[in-house]
């Protein structure tokens, strides 16, 4: 695969704005941990391979386990996520196949079991910025790091 183009060069101030976002999410106290869950899946979902390498290395950097990441894309089917982050995956995949889900109410309320209307908004807008940030890596084809060993 070959990148399109360099979109950081192409629009700077763009990007930045978009960085200024998570930047703004980071701060808002939703946990590291489950910031990088929350990215992770979306990034799982629409395929976008730069993005997951980016933050599985992001979240085994803070503490997350393998085995954790593994299965993440079972989520469901595994005892290793607390109520909190099964309600924000629940929400993340809501969210990102939205066309499909128009956001049920079941996920919805299960979201806000868990965070206060604050947080709730920062989850979302989270939520919305790895969307935004998977369709610019996968648009553009922006290729992940790879390890001389491991190239094909």
């Amino acid at each position: 695969m070959k990148p399109r183009m360099n979109y950081y060069q192409a629009a700077p101030e763009t990007i930045k704005a978009l960085l200024a976002v998570e930047d703004v999410i980071k701060g808002s106290g939703l946990e590291l941990s489950l910031i990088e869950l929350v990215k992770t899946r979306a990034s799982q979902i629409n395929g976008c391979a730069f993005c997951i390498n980016m933050h599985t290395a992001d979240a085994r950097k803070n503490g997350e386990t393998e085995q954790r990441l593994y299965l993440l894309n079972a989520w469901r089917e595994s005892p290793l996520y607390t109520d909190r982050e099964r309600a924000a995956l629940a929400w993340t995949e809501a969210l990102t196949l939205i066309a499909d889900t128009h956001a049920p109410d079941e996920d919805y309320d299960a979201m806000r079991a868990q965070f206060s209307e604050a947080e709730a908004v920062n989850l979302t807008m989270l939520i919305g910025a790895i969307n935004a940030w998977n369709r610019v890596a996968i648009g553009f084809r922006a290729v992940h790091p790879v390890a001389k060993k491991a190239a094909a």
